[in-house]
């Protein structure tokens, strides 16, 4: 699951590199990762979650395994990709080959720093962008209708894949995104089937200058989260300067440095929280001598989809699953003083996980 993944997008000189290099920086080193050779526009980062060190203490685990979100950095879009502008269609496919889109947007003022529009206007920025985005999707809409089209003749079951992409082309020529076109859930099941760039959720990264600590709020910030909030997308605040000199410090001297610009934690770690979400992910805990460790799996997975995340074994020969909430966990000092007070609870294979539950699952 950790191979779902979000597009990091933005206008040139807006701070997307700087942020990428923060990110990789806290990049969970390869060796972790046998099977998987990390291209050097991908980072795999840790999603920090203080609950793993203390159900951790609380076991006496030899060690911690986080879950995991990966990035990848999408080259610099300028206005015009959708017809190959820069390199256009190279960063269109790499867009569409990932889950969720997050776009950096230039927050600050600074003269030393060219803006390609010569002027900082952040919803400029993001309407370039989704309009290229749109443009391209256009595109591919009205090639799948021609293509779907000749395909129908004569099959009757192709009708309501031609209505959708009608009913889509229509939305992207009012310069509308996908995400924002309502759908039945028979339109949604075809909207799965192609690649969509702007069906695909987006999180908006306001980049502020160091002047706009420890608030990390401005005028563009505003200008910004309104905008978000009428497409119902999240906005997560970041000084990627700062990030990039406390993504060089260990944890200590990292906390230290944070607590004197008056912030309680990384705008990376807030990031990386919410690009998890972003993607519709979740996390259940296993704690033991051995391990604490956090498994990824997708929203409304089931108890046995959830076994089969540590081994397919275990999925296949399910009997149950003992389930303490974490809360539990903490309050009753683990698992036994949860059972004695009646919170673990046996569920079957159909149980929807929740995040934060913590189990051991019985098998044969």
């Amino acid at each position: 699951m950790s191979n779902l993944s979000c597009g990091i997008v933005g206008l040139p000189n807006v701070g997307k590199s700087t942020l990428f290099n923060a990110l990789t920086r806290k990049q969970i080193p390869s060796e972790n990762y046998p099977f998987c050779t990390i291209d050097p526009n991908v980072g795999i980062v840790n999603v920090a979650d203080p609950r793993l060190q203390i159900l951790s203490s609380q076991s006496n685990s030899k060690k911690i395994v986080n879950a995991s979100c990966t990035f990848v950095d999408i080259a610099g879009l300028v206005k015009g990709a959708s017809e190959g502008e820069g390199l256009g269609n190279q960063f269109l496919t790499h867009i569409r080959e990932t889950d969720a889109i997050v776009q950096v947007v230039r927050c600050f003022d600074n003269d030393d720093v060219i803006h390609v529009a010569n002027k900082v206007d952040p919803l400029q920025d993001i309407e370039v962008i989704t309009l290229e985005l749109i443009l391209s999707d256009l595109q591919m809409a009205e090639n799948t209708y021609s293509r779907v089209e000749k395909q129908a003749k004569g099959r009757k079951d192709l009708q309501p894949t031609l209505d959708f992409i009608k009913k889509a082309t229509a939305h992207l020529n009012q310069s509308l995104p996908l995400r924002s076109l309502p759908l039945t859930s028979e339109e949604e099941a075809i909207a799965r089937l192609y690649p969509f760039i702007t069906k695909k959720k987006v999180l908006y990264v306001c980049n502020v200058g160091e002047a706009d600590l420890p608030s990390l709020e401005n005028d563009y910030v505003r200008r910004v989260r309104e905008y978000a909030a009428k497409e119902g997308s999240k906005v997560v605040p970041i000084c990627a300067r700062i990030e990039e000199e406390v993504s060089q410090l260990d944890e200590k001297d990292a906390l230290e440095f944070l607590q004197s610009l008056g912030l309680k934690e990384s705008g990376l770690d807030r990031l990386i929280r919410e690009a998890f979400h972003l993607l519709d992910l979740i996390t259940y805990i296993t704690t033991g001598d051995i391990e604490t460790r956090a498994w990824t799996i997708r929203k409304g997975s089931t108890a046995a989809e959830a076994a089969g995340k540590i081994h397919s074994d275990i999925e296949k020969g399910f009997i149950r699953a003992e389930v303490v909430a974490y809360d539990d966990m903490i309050r009753y000092k683990g698992r036994v003083g949860a059972r004695e007070a009646g919170k673990a609870r046996s569920e079957g294979r159909e149980y929807i996980v929740h995040d934060g539950d913590v189990i051991l699952f019985y098998h044969n």
